[in-house]
């Protein structure tokens, strides 16, 4: 089965250290959940072996922008030019996700379309921080430029574990993204959590509207995601793993081991993303 990570954050021990050692806000939530033994760096080559090791044919790495909700200040700022070098370094493996600073307005939109094509096959947004719900005006040139370039948008929703306000990622807000920009792929990211069926409902609904199960481990998905994924929903719901908070082995067991067709089971791991973000 083809297998994608839909979202894989930077795998270097760089990466790693800048993401979930150096800010304090995801620090925080490191020791909480006792990732620490996870936090793992590789060099690109040991992790294209892990993911051979575990048959992930292809990963998303986005060059995340996350704000201090505190100070309103960047502490995920992963250079874009960083991810390219992923994406060189292991080209039909890596891919980029371009990632959203509403701040950075028509600047920010045009480094959006300059990196789309350069290995860089959507957008990213994580927008606790920012203090904006997933459907303030700020984001929509950069919704707008993603519907033009025909490339999706993966964007968290649902709670935040950081100390971030979560209703700015409730799901039902991608109901008006989703009106308002029918020709554009949205994909909600972390399962929707706690309004997974709020989720469900707009991926439903939405001929435009994914569902992202990053971040969460399989054995803790909501049985309507798991049932929505085998059924009416096949298609809809892609893999994802938010790397390193979950790692591929387990994850990959709990699944193979879920009531669902293969069929379903082949869209669910990657054959939906495949499509969806044009991989070669």
């Amino acid at each position: 089965m083809t297998v994608v990570d839909i979202w894989c954050n930077v795998f270097t021990e760089a990466g790693i250290d800048s993401l979930f050692r150096t800010p304090a806000e995801v620090a925080e939530v490191v020791g909480w959940w006792g990732m620490g033994s996870r936090l793992n760096g590789r060099p690109v080559d040991e992790f294209v072996k892990h993911m051979d090791d575990n048959e992930v044919d292809a990963v998303l790495v986005p060059s995340a922008r996350m704000a201090s909700y505190s100070t309103r200040q960047l502490i995920w700022n992963v250079p874009d030019e960083d991810v390219q070098e992923l994406v060189t370094a292991a080209p039909g493996r890596v891919y980029g996700l371009v990632g959203i600073d509403p701040f950075e307005g028509m600047a920010g939109v045009r480094r959006l379309e300059h990196w789309v094509g350069q290995g860089f096959v959507g957008a990213h947004l994580h927008p606790y921080g920012f203090g904006l719900p997933v459907n303030d005006r700020k984001f929509y040139p950069f919704y707008a430029k993603c519907s033009e370039l025909g490339v999706p948008v993966v964007m968290q929703v649902g709670h935040s574990a950081e100390r971030m306000p979560s209703a700015m990622g409730r799901p039902i807000l991608i109901d008006d993204i989703a009106l308002d920009f029918p020709e554009l792929s949205i994909v909600g990211a972390h399962t929707g959590w706690p309004w997974v069926e709020e989720l469900v409902a707009l991926a439903w609904k939405h001929p435009n509207v994914y569902i992202g199960t990053s971040a969460h481990h399989p054995r803790y998905w909501d049985p309507a995601l798991i049932s929505f994924a085998a059924t009416r929903g096949r298609g809809k719901v892609l893999f994802g793993t938010d790397w390193p908070v979950v790692d591929y082995p387990d994850a990959r067991t709990a699944i193979d081991t879920m009531t669902m067709k293969d069929e379903a089971r082949r869209l669910l791991l990657g054959d939906a993303a495949k499509k969806l973000f044009r991989l070669g």
